[in-house]
């Protein structure tokens, strides 16, 4: 019907979930960190979504989500680091919230995506990544983040 494998459907669900931890965060604690079950759920949930996500080939070889997968797990390697020893208002903090943010911002692209293609099953909304609406949508996103 939505033309999802098991394994696409796993990775959706712990995309989900680790999406869905985030923004409780951000609503909740007014940041990001890995500290606390829900941080370390977005944590622990984001890598497995980056893992699961290069297994995934629905547009032929590497593209540009296995791309972003990466750049998601080199921002949150460096917002973990940044994190340890950070004190509050330091540069360090910062940077952590930060990377860990931005991280929120890049499960929304593929997310958007991918859900977009699908729904309504009979009529989808976009065409693809290049469709105009999925990107304003992403460049609405974006500025929320950015506020």
């Amino acid at each position: 019907m939505l033309g999802i494998t098991p394994f696409g459907m796993l990775h959706t669900l712990v995309s989900l979930v680790s999406l869905l931890a985030g923004v409780y965060a951000l609503i909740r604690y007014r940041e990001l960190n890995s500290r606390g079950a829900v941080g370390g759920a977005y944590l622990v949930g984001t890598i497995a979504s980056c893992v699961t996500g290069f297994f995934i080939f629905r547009h032929g070889g590497f593209n540009v989500a296995h791309a972003l997968g990466v750049v998601t797990l080199v921002v949150l390697a460096i917002a973990w680091l940044a994190e340890r020893g950070a004190r509050p208002g330091s540069a360090r903090r910062s940077v952590a919230v930060l990377g860990y943010t931005l991280t929120l911002f890049f499960h929304f692209i593929p997310g958007l995506n991918e859900t977009l293609v699908r729904v309504p099953p009979d009529n989808p909304l976009i065409t693809g990544p290049d469709d105009p609406l999925l990107n304003a949508l992403v460049g609405g996103t974006l500025v929320v983040f950015m506020v």
